[in-house]
């Protein structure tokens, strides 16, 4: 055993390693990421060589299914291992004919804005720091698009979900009759409710759940034939609900559902939420950005009025994963609802933490933030609202044309309008149960992932399996989808050939 004076000696002895993270050599480790970097660009730029989607390889999950290592390997080895077994098998969303769910494609500039995020390694959790303001300009950007006041309040979080979750919670905790955040709803002496139409996403079910409600409170409202909520039947639901002695505090509107990109009458919903005193949160998460289109943004008519919009630029802003944004008209209301004072969390007069700058965690749930905003604002300033605008009505336009294939083909049919930038549609035969025409569809589907041809999902339209399109891509290409309405009706009447 070391007494002290050989313990200092040894503390202070020069040829004594210590541990470090940092690498011994920095010009190999330098190296290394600029191989990386034009390994990335050049993945990025032959990406229509490659096939959309393929499963994972027996030696991939092998490798991807070792011990904890306690020793570490040479960092060449392991991206040597990391493209062999993780980017030889991605999910397909940066590939031009993936549209299986609303997920954006990203860019090459928010690559390189991730790499200087993860460098900083920055905290957002506010403060006086240039991260802080960088978001905070995100923010201002953000009330730009929908059309919010300037002095509305908002925060950058993972997603739609988390989205929805913040602007319910701050609608309950500002329009209940009681203190909920202090005694809890159980306490409150009565039953509150919100609504959404049964298109709604289900991540709204989800926060009404987590916010203790019960997800019985979610009244899901019927829709016309467009998939838009019935507004009359909504007004109905609101006043059996008061009648019964409950109090209506939300209603959710979507603008572009997660199934067809069907919007609601948005302006109707605000008229009825004012007459009412009740709370308007509108998820935009597939469609709110397409308010930077000039001719789509009469779609979207009473979006600016709402009290909560929730929205992501990972979707239909093509940013890379992850950056969803919540925004809340009364900013005291929405402080409200998340402070909770802390002596770890004090502000002080002057420095880093001081009274005049914001702090995030006072706005959602997280105290641990990344820089979130940073890939958003170098997009932004880089390629500018308008060319992404662009994009934007090119996809509209895309799912335009897929619908004009759809129709123009005796052998497929579309099952619900398009509005905007999701098709739903179905290789059909005439005499043939729906049963089967479901089987052959679902066949459909997967033979094209796993050949790798495109990535389309399934959901139910009417009763009816669909093929979901939902087009966030700007890489996608006229000819992207010929080739999708020509495979579809190929593959289906040879399955249907091979059934009979």
């Amino acid at each position: 055993m070391l007494d002290q004076q050989e313990c200092t000696e040894t503390i202070h002895d020069p040829d004594v390693r210590r541990p470090t993270l940092d690498p011994e050599n920095w010009g190999e480790m330098r190296g290394l990421g600029h191989r990386m970097l034009d390994d990335t660009f050049d993945w990025l730029e032959s990406v229509r060589e490659r096939s959309v989607w393929q499963p994972m390889s027996t030696a991939a999950r092998a490798l991807l299914d070792e011990p904890l290592p306690i020793e570490g390997e040479d960092a060449s080895t392991v991206y040597g291992q990391f493209l062999r077994a993780v980017r030889a098998f991605p999910l397909g969303n940066v590939h031009p004919r993936f549209w299986a769910w609303v997920i954006g494609t990203g860019s090459p500039i928010g690559v390189l804005a991730e790499m200087l995020s993860a460098a900083m390694n920055v905290n957002v959790v506010g403060g006086d720091h240039a991260a802080t303001r960088v978001e905070l300009q995100v923010l201002d950007w953000s009330k730009e698009m929908v059309g919010f006041p300037a002095d509305a309040s908002g925060i950058l979080v993972s997603g739609g979900s988390i989205a929805n979750l913040v602007g319910l919670t701050v609608a309950l905790r500002a329009r209940a009759s009681a203190d909920v955040t202090r005694v809890g709803v159980g306490a409150a002496g009565r039953e509150f409710t919100m609504y959404a139409s049964t298109e709604t996403h289900n991540s709204v079910r989800k926060a009404v759940g987590l916010l203790g409600l019960g997800t019985d409170a979610l009244r899901l409202i019927p829709c016309n034939d467009r998939f838009e909520i019935d507004v009359p039947a909504l007004a109905c639901a609101i006043a059996d609900d008061r009648a019964a002695g409950r109090q209506p505090i939300a209603v959710v509107g979507n603008a572009g559902t997660v199934n067809t990109g069907a919007i609601d009458p948005l302006a109707a919903l605000a008229d009825l939420c004012e007459r009412e005193d009740l709370w308007l949160h509108i998820d935009g998460a597939i469609g709110a950005p397409a308010r930077l289109s000039p001719e789509i943004t009469p779609l979207f008519r009473g979006l600016e009025r709402a009290d909560s919009v929730a929205f992501d630029f990972h979707k239909w802003l093509y940013v890379p994963y992850d950056a969803g944004c919540i925004l809340v008209r009364d900013a005291a209301a929405h402080r409200a609802a998340f402070t909770e004072p802390a002596a770890y969390l004090a502000r002080t007069s002057r420095g880093l933490w001081s009274d005049d700058t914001v702090a995030f965690g006072d706005y959602g749930i997280e105290l641990s933030r990344p820089f979130r905003a940073l890939k958003i604002w170098m997009a932004l300033k880089t390629l500018g609202a308008r060319r992404h605008a662009e994009c934007i009505e090119a996809n509209v336009s895309q799912a335009k044309l897929l619908a004009d294939l759809v129709q123009a083909d005796e052998d497929l049919e579309l099952l619900a309008p398009v509005p905007l930038n999701i098709v739903c549609f179905r290789f059909t035969a005439p005499g043939v149960f729906d049963a089967d025409l479901d089987a052959i569809n679902e066949e459909i589907l997967l033979g094209l992932q796993e050949e790798g041809i495109a990535v389309v999902m399934q959901t139910r339209v009417r009763g009816k399996l669909a093929l979901r399109t939902a087009i966030t891509n700007h890489r996608s290409r006229p000819e992207d989808f010929e080739l999708l309405a020509r495979e579809v009706a190929g593959r289906g009447r040879r399955l249907l050939d091979d059934r009979r």
